[in-house]
């Protein structure tokens, strides 16, 4: 919830948070993708928020003319961020500036979903994925595509750099499909039928580069080993509609999280027989984003249709059911 006195409610009540994601330079600021009307029509705005104790102020807006739907913080400047937006541009923001936008980059043909900034040393890339069924490379810095990838037969909801691969990524796409590609490559190394519906979200786990996880309209969560996809290495149920992203625990290695269109937010133990190990019902309309901070163990944060953000603090799990 937003701290009172912020004096910008009724700015902030007009979006509708898609994505949200912590610095990873500081552990109290936070970075929001929003839009309005659900990203049907109208603007977007891209909010930085400060946690201060329970309640999350507004410091910072920077509006954009079309909705936003995906944020990513630089890896190597703790001002500079990039959005992805309705009308198919990437936007490049430093919140040292007034203006705040510094570029734009303009390639996909429909919106732009999915945006991240690369995490292994010596890169600085970043990959977008779009309605336009591509995947986008482009250098920030020097404001280039570097490559276009294509193979999704649908619309892509997700792009995630691996943390351990130098340039590669995973994708999540509504042809049901997961995919790695090789950027150096400029193909696909492997393609998943990881469900039979629309996958909307992926990612990898922080501690073994062969394992990720995908979320599906199938409510369903599947863990996968890249060295044998003929079965996932776990599947979760428990969400009563569509998965809208999910993100692995950055502290402990077979832990995840989810949120849903069902106003929740799951968290998950996958090597546990009842891998199910808390769900929080701190919202009341569609939940779509979420993150772990880097900073603070056991503190995840998630947007809120309704609003801007959701602040769900600590994970009520005790350490000692996550180990």
């Amino acid at each position: 919830r937003l701290a009172e006195g912020s004096g910008r409610h009724d700015h902030i009540n007009g979006r509708h948070g898609y994505a949200v994601e912590i610095s990873p330079f500081l552990a109290s600021t936070i970075a929001c993708a929003s839009s309005q009307y659900y990203g049907i029509a109208g603007c977007g705005t891209l909010f930085v928020l400060e946690q201060r104790e329970a309640d999350v102020s507004l410091v910072k807006s920077f509006n954009w003319n079309d909705g936003l739907f995906d944020v990513t913080w630089s890896e190597n400047n703790e001002h500079v961020l990039v959005t992805g937006g309705g009308d198919g541009s990437l936007q490049i923001w430093d919140t040292a500036h007034t203006q705040g936008l510094l570029q734009v980059l303009k390639g996909h043909t429909q919106e732009v979903y999915s945006v991240d900034w690369s995490q292994t040393r010596g890169e600085n890339l970043v990959v977008s994925g779009s309605w336009d069924h591509t995947a986008k490379v482009w250098d920030p810095e020097r404001c280039q595509l570097v490559s276009s990838l294509q193979g999704h037969e649908g619309v892509i909801y997700s792009t995630i750099w691996s943390p351990h691969i130098p340039a590669c990524f995973a994708s999540a796409s509504g042809d049901g499909t997961l995919r790695v590609w090789d950027v150096k490559a400029g193909s696909c190394r492997l393609a998943v039928p990881a469900h039979k519906t629309e996958i909307l979200s992926c990612d990898w786990c922080k501690y073994d580069q062969n394992i990720l996880v995908t979320g599906a309209v199938d409510c369903s969560l599947r863990v996968w080993d890249l060295r044998n996809v003929r079965h996932p290495v776990a599947q979760m149920m428990g969400h009563s509609y569509a998965i809208r992203r999910v993100k692995f625990c950055p502290f402990y290695k077979t832990v995840l999280a989810s949120c849903s269109y069902d106003f929740t937010v799951r968290f998950w133990d996958y090597s546990k027989n009842q891998p199910l190990l808390e769900t929080l019902e701190h919202h009341s309309e569609f939940v779509c984003g979420l993150d772990f901070n880097l900073h603070i163990p056991n503190q995840v944060i998630s947007p809120k249709h309704s609003a801007v953000i959701g602040f769900s603090g600590d994970i009520p799990i005790r350490q000692s059911r996550l180990m």
